[in-house]
């Protein structure tokens, strides 16, 4: 039977790992900066409603709120902007190569803001993960050109992984000075959508909407899934195992899209993609299972 810990694990896998599709019928129409503020914007009213109507409570220090604004800024807006416009330049598999890197930059961070232990074993594991990936995504990964727009978009994809990563460790400090991960989330997201609609403001970008039914389905299912689930799920695991342990999580999220897209997409599997994803599972067990004298997938007491 899994625990609640392993549970939050596999739920951020799986729904973050469909996001990936469903991000595609949110592109073309409307522009990005405009979607995430739907997106963020829909999420958040959905869990203040749910706060007020369970009596959680919502006032919090101008300190405090801060932090939250600061979480909404890392992991709730500008990370996804810049990763839309990295997108623009490179193919989908060298973004998530970029992305799994995040694990790295938690183990870093960690470090630095949070004085955490390193541990070797998520190192060796994270780099497991993401030589799976590399080979997964091998032929877009050779196939990259030297060029200016590359290197452009593999920069925005190390500042993007970066905010996330920084998104993360403003998460764990908040848990640690007992601000929930619901309200922690409602806020944050909030502000996400705040800071996403006066940047589009200022960029004069049209706030319009594509009436299509597949907008508004992705739309829903990513405010809902891939934001509140999702997200709440993730965080609650960071505030558990720890960023580093957690962040493996973005290593998993390119296998489950590539298995979407075998189902939808025709995408076919050669042998290197099969051998990388052995790889991403055996990194998988090294970070996640019980090493001495600790064990990961510890439930809070």
């Amino acid at each position: 039977m899994l625990t609640h810990s392993a549970s939050l694990y596999l739920a951020s896998v799986l729904i973050w790992g469909s996001t990936w599709y469903a991000i595609k019928f949110q592109l073309g129409v409307v522009a990005a900066e405009v979607s995430l503020v739907y997106r963020f914007a829909l999420a958040a009213i959905i869990l203040l409603l749910f706060c007020l109507l369970t009596g959680r409570s919502l006032k919090y220090s101008a300190s405090q709120h801060g932090f939250i604004a600061l979480q909404g800024l890392f992991l709730f807006s500008s990370n996804y902007l810049v990763f839309y416009w990295a997108t623009e330049l490179l193919t989908s598999g060298i973004v998530a190569l970029m992305f799994s890197t995040v694990i790295l930059m938690n183990i870093v961070n960690g470090a630095i803001f949070m004085r955490l232990r390193v541990s070797r074993r998520v190192i060796v594991g994270a780099c497991f993960g993401i030589a799976g990936i590399a080979a997964i995504f091998w032929s877009e990964v050779s196939g990259v050109e030297n060029s200016a727009a590359t290197w452009r978009g593999l920069w925005m994809c190390v500042i993007a992984t970066y905010s996330a990563s920084i998104g993360n460790i403003i998460s764990a400090r908040n848990q640690q000075n007992q601000i929930p991960v619901v309200q922690t989330n409602a806020l944050g997201m909030a502000y996400g959508a705040l800071i996403m609609a006066l940047y589009a403001l200022f960029s004069q970008v049209p706030f319009n909407y594509d009436p299509a039914i597949a907008y508004s389905v992705s739309l829903i299912y990513l405010s809902v899934f891939g934001s509140i689930l999702a997200f709440g799920s993730y965080l609650t695991l960071v505030g558990r195992i720890g960023a580093d342990k957690a962040a493996y999580a973005a290593v998993l999220f390119p296998v489950i899209a590539l298995g979407i897209s075998t189902l939808f997409e025709g995408y076919e599997w050669t042998l290197r993609a099969v051998f990388g994803f052995a790889l991403v599972l055996l990194g998988n067990y090294i970070v996640l299972t019980r090493s001495k004298p600790e064990a990961s997938f510890r439930d809070a007491a």
